[in-house]
């Protein structure tokens, strides 16, 4: 969908939104932005590869279970 936008299309998207928001604005809604597809990027990240994390983590808290057991 937004491969068809092209440069010109580009252009007046970021020119209406300047005219919407004002210049004041702008780097705001792009950090909000940016946030935002960080964190879900993150979280799809996260359920990917949930089943390697959750394996891992079995496994060191069975690490830390022996380590307390033996006194370490």
């Amino acid at each position: 969908m937004l491969s068809n936008i092209g440069i010109p299309g580009l252009i007046l998207v970021l020119v209406i939104a300047l005219i919407i928001f004002g210049p004041s604005k702008l780097p705001e809604i792009g950090r909000a932005f940016g946030s935002t597809l960080k964190e879900f990027k993150n979280a799809t990240n996260d359920l990917v590869n949930g089943e390697d994390n959750s394996k891992e983590k079995q496994q060191l808290k069975a690490v830390e279970k022996d380590d307390q057991k033996t006194g370490s």
